[in-house]
């Protein structure tokens, strides 16, 4: 597997660490998450260069993550709106968010909460089965080929 051709990999993950799979990709999401749009607000808050975060953006908006939407005509200025792509995200930045607050706080604890504004309450995310809504543990999960996997004797590029 080589780290340039993830994204035709016959594997989800692979594809899926194509388009978010560095640190400043995820850092990036993590601000859009808390509602950053602008090139110098990203950069701003995270520190990066401008090089790489207008690499960052452009692979986003390319993967359809992100929208670019001009704010200013002269100079022509843009923002960046998350996609329902992008939105789909969301569980993925939360997972890795809550491993976070389980084995990475120190003893001032979570730097952030969430809360549920339908209910009011702070909440940690969980993953649930699709079909009978008992939580998921990987223990209780079975993998089985799907339509998209290679076929037997295939080879994997």
């Amino acid at each position: 597997m080589r780290w340039d051709t993830l994204e035709e990999e016959p594997c989800s993950l692979a594809r899926t660490v194509a388009v978010i799979g560095d640190r400043w990709s995820l850092l990036i999401l993590r601000e859009c998450f808390l509602r950053v749009r602008r090139f110098e607000e990203f950069q701003s808050k995270l520190g990066i260069t401008r090089h790489l975060l207008a690499d960052r953006l452009k692979k986003f908006v390319r993967y359809g993550v992100l929208r670019r939407a001009r704010y200013q005509e002269s100079p022509a200025r843009y923002e960046y709106i998350l996609t329902q792509r992008g939105l789909d995200l969301y569980p993925v930045v939360m997972s890795i968010v809550h491993w976070g607050d389980m084995h990475m706080v120190d003893e001032r604890g979570r730097p952030l909460l969430h809360e549920h504004k339908n209910c009011g309450k702070l909440f940690d995310p969980v993953m649930i089965c699709s079909e009978c809504g008992e939580p998921l543990e990987a223990k209780q999960v079975h993998t089985h080929p799907g339509p998209g996997a290679p076929k037997a004797g295939a080879a994997s590029a």
